[in-house]
């Protein structure tokens, strides 16, 4: 495994003098920081508040509870680093980008989270008099933390010396042959850090144990009981992550997955697997599947947008033209079609529509690019719901029921599995939607093994091709038009086959439920943010984007008329700081960050 440092650090003033944003000295801070980090942890044991009537429960001495918890994590994560940063023995892989920027966003994490408790306390009880000393302690040890990170030096790498008129691949050409060169100089001089030194078991089990590490923050997510804790669950969430970032491991482990993708791949299946067997009963299951069908037509317009560069703003169309093909042949009463299909069946049936309304809306409007397509396309999703909303034998044939939908949808029976009953299963009992979660897994593989196949191939290649220039692609001798169209119709038949699935787990489908913006995905929508949110033109990244458009949305109810605010708020904020998406390429993360690219610096040995 390579590991990699930061720059050498510049030299600070002398001792006593201020390096950081406050006025404070950077040794003073550094101690200031790990203090209250350690304070802030102990704080947690004690209690908060004197009754039960805040949720979770903190007013146990000894046994951290609710919110608790959660600011005790952040509080022994700024302790390990500024450990780190006192070069503790067995502590320095923590931080292999350096610790002070991670010291300084994981205190910002744990006072963020402490003073929301607080407040939230004070708040929903009446006043600061509900709070017990532990409170005022931990409020107290978390700004001390917080204010000894802000005293530690700003360090920020010098940009490469190159031309601002270069391409991302003449950028990317130099930093490789930089970071070659780098390389001989250290090995020259005797003193390099080894490259590669964990072998292939070691790097499974930190594989492994990245996977488990997220199976449990997103039980945790989806689990929480009440609106306080999901709220503060994101702040830590957020900004612990952040850290894990600016320390270097998020980028430590990025490495470690491109070097075993088909293990990282079938592990986070199994961890998906995983799941329902984690639920003591099927709520949170129905939010699971309902992921996964968001996710998998999220990957299906991945192909169309992140590899093809199609802005397509009616894809949610495609979703309600397999739901809507499959219902009216899987045995429903209000179906005018008095038949009943098997669900292999009714998968073809319904992806097949979908490949053929994305070859006729494509058709016509491929020869279109940028914004027409996309005003085309949006067009599109309007006209299949208006339409589906007309034939209701009254304004049209009768094939819809109208705004009544196709109801009363069977639940699927394969080979005498009747998905509507619960099974117990190894001793645990599996539900109706965990039935359905394990069906839309295993649907998701597939679009995930259509997605790797098609991005690897010659059409793939193409694909991408047409998305950087496509009036050099077409001179290069691409069929775009035909190049395009393909693309549409694999994205549309992969929406069509996840909406065969969303059919029977909602046992009605309706026009409303194809919208171009809603509050509760999935619609274009969110389809799209999903897409950019994740990372463009990779498989993880619209999966976790969808994961989070679905989830964040359906907990913030609570929040009534602002929930649409929130949101919005925080995907600007995601935006302005990580506009490459949460998992991006390596190509698309250059375009944004080309100026941030440092030299990379082999640390001394043993360090």
């Amino acid at each position: 495994m390579t590991t990699q440092t930061t720059a050498p650090e510049t030299p600070t003033p002398a001792t006593g003098a201020p390096t950081g944003l406050i006025g404070i000295p950077e040794k003073a801070g550094r101690a200031l920081a790990l203090g209250g980090s350690v304070l802030t942890i102990i704080s947690t044991f004690l209690a908060w508040t004197w009754t039960s009537a805040f949720p979770g429960d903190l007013t146990v001495y000894g046994y951290p509870g609710g919110l608790q918890v959660l600011v005790l994590i952040g509080g022994a994560l700024t302790t390990l680093f500024c450990l780190a940063s006192y070069n503790v023995k067995g502590l320095g892989w923590l931080v292999p980008a350096g610790a002070d920027a991670a010291i300084k966003v994981a205190a910002l994490a744990t006072f963020t989270t402490t003073w929301y408790t607080v407040i939230a306390i004070s708040t929903d009880l009446g006043g600061l008099v509900n709070l017990e000393p532990g409170g005022f302690i931990v409020a107290i040890a978390s700004l001390t933390a917080l204010l000894g990170a802000l005293a530690l030096p700003f360090e920020r790498p010098e940009p490469d010396p190159i031309d601002p008129d270069d391409t991302g691949w003449e950028l990317f050409k130099y930093q490789v042959r930089h970071k070659r060169e780098s390389l001989k100089a250290a090995l020259a001089s005797g003193t390099p850090r080894r490259v590669g030194t964990l072998p292939s078991y070691a790097e499974i089990l930190i594989i492994v144990a990245v996977l488990a590490l997220g199976l449990t923050v997103f039980t945790y997510g989806i689990g929480t009981e009440y609106d306080e804790l999901f709220i503060g669950f994101l702040i830590m969430a957020g900004l612990g992550f952040a850290a894990l970032n600016k320390a270097g491991l998020v980028a430590q482990a990025s490495q470690i997955t491109a070097r075993h993708q088909n293990i990282t791949i079938c592990g986070a299946f199994v961890a998906a697997a995983m799941f329902p067997f984690t639920q003591t009963d099927d709520q949170y299951a129905t939010i699971g599947v309902y992921i996964l069908i968001f996710a998998t037509v999220a990957l299906g317009l991945n192909i169309v947008v992140g590899l093809a560069g199609l802005l397509d703003l009616g894809y949610v169309a495609f979703l309600g033209v397999g739901a809507y093909a499959a219902a009216l042949v899987s045995g429903s009463p209000n179906s005018p079609f008095d038949v009943h299909f098997p669900f292999w069946a009714a998968v073809l049936v319904g992806a097949l529509a979908s490949l053929v309304f994305g070859v006729l809306i494509g058709a016509p409007t491929l020869r279109l690019r940028g914004d027409y397509l996309a005003i085309v396309t949006l067009g599109f999703g309007e006209i299949f719901r208006i339409t589906a909303n007309n034939l209701d034998g009254t304004s049209g044939p009768d094939l819809t029921n109208g705004s009544n939908g196709i109801s009363s949808i069977p639940n699927l029976n394969i080979l005498g599995f009747d998905f509507g009953l619960e099974h117990t299963i190894a001793g645990f009992t599996i539900g109706r939607f965990a039935n359905y979660f394990f069906l839309m897994l295993l649907i998701t593989a597939v679009v995930v093994l259509v997605f790797r196949r098609s991005g690897d191939s010659r059409i793939g290649r193409a694909w991408v091709a047409i998305r950087e220039d496509e009036t050099a692609a077409l001179a290069m001798g691409i069929n775009g038009f035909r190049v395009k169209l393909i693309a549409f119709a694999v994205g549309a038949s992969l929406a069509g086959l996840a909406g065969t699935v969303q059919a029977h787990v909602t046992y009605t489908v309706t026009p409303e439920q194809y919208l171009f913006a809603g509050a509760i995905p999935p619609n274009s929508a969110f389809l799209l943010a999903a897409v950019v949110l994740g990372g463009m033109g990779t498989i993880s990244g619209p999966l976790i984007g969808a994961a989070l458009l679905y989830l964040i949305p359906n907990k913030l109810q609570f929040l009534g008329d602002y929930q649409l605010f929130a949101f919005g708020l925080a995907l600007i904020l995601l935006m302005r700081f990580r506009p490459e998406g949460m998992i991006p390429n390596r190509r698309r993360q250059l375009e944004f960050h080309e100026e941030a690219e440092a030299p990379t610096v082999l640390s001394k040995a043993g360090a």
